[in-house]
């Protein structure tokens, strides 16, 4: 059992509660409001600007050229990510002009200042762990929402965005990640502190859990709330 399997096993009720959110089942089996959707789309394109900034702080954090060089990686995947995300948005009635005046919903702060209030106050091992569950998750909710590979999603309204983190490309980039956070675990946890890395990662997930019902909430918001 490596790191990633350790934190999920000690905050098994929180992780639950993000890979099985309603909005996620609901996207599996084509039920997602739209309304739910743009709202989730447009706050992820805020989500994605402050996640930049959280890779370039693990650049700074970092002591080594390893370290540097995955940060570096890593932020270059959340920047063509952001692209793509553009791309996306654009096709679901949302041009850039809408996307860079949204105000951020108290959900997309939370969770991204909690991030890099991590890696802020701790060390690299603490920001990995606080980003491991949508870096590393996302690739995890990808592989569930296609248990017939990604051909069988067919004309799947949410074919787009499940196919991008089921994709062998963003595996590839969970699995980097995946790796790199039990390279840093293996130079800097103790046993007292893993309890401490497991409260970062328990947190995070219920904050991407919020995340998921701010979509939610945005398909029975009221125009102007």
């Amino acid at each position: 059992m490596d790191i990633f399997d350790r934190l999920k096993a000690a905050a098994r009720t929180d992780w639950d509660s993000y890979v099985d959110h309603a909005f996620v089942r609901q996207m599996g089996d084509g039920t997602l409001p739209d309304a739910a959707f743009r709202t989730y789309l447009v706050q992820d394109y805020l989500f994605l600007i402050q996640f930049a900034r959280a890779w370039a702080l693990a650049a700074y954090k970092s002591r080594t050229i390893t370290d540097i060089r995955a940060a570096q990686a890593g932020l270059a995947s959340i920047l063509d990510e952001t692209e793509l995300h553009v791309r996306m948005c654009g096709r679901w009635g949302l041009s850039p002009e809408v996307l860079e005046a949204a105000p951020e919903h108290q959900a997309t702060v939370a969770y991204t200042r909690f991030v890099l209030d991590c890696g802020a106050a701790g060390d690299l091992l603490d920001l990995h762990v606080a980003l491991a569950p949508c870096v590393i998750g996302y690739a995890e909710i990808g592989r569930k929402l296609t248990p017939g590979g990604i051909d069988a999603l067919d004309n799947h309204p949410y074919r787009e965005w499940i196919s991008e983190y089921a994709g062998d490309g963003y595996q590839g980039v969970a699995g980097a990640a995946r790796q790199h956070l039990n390279d840093l675990a293996a130079r800097s946890m103790t046993d007292q502190r893993f309890s401490e890395l497991a409260s970062i990662f328990g947190k995070a997930s219920r904050l991407e859990a919020d995340f998921w019902q701010m979509g939610l909430d945005g398909a029975t918001a009221k125009p102007g709330t």
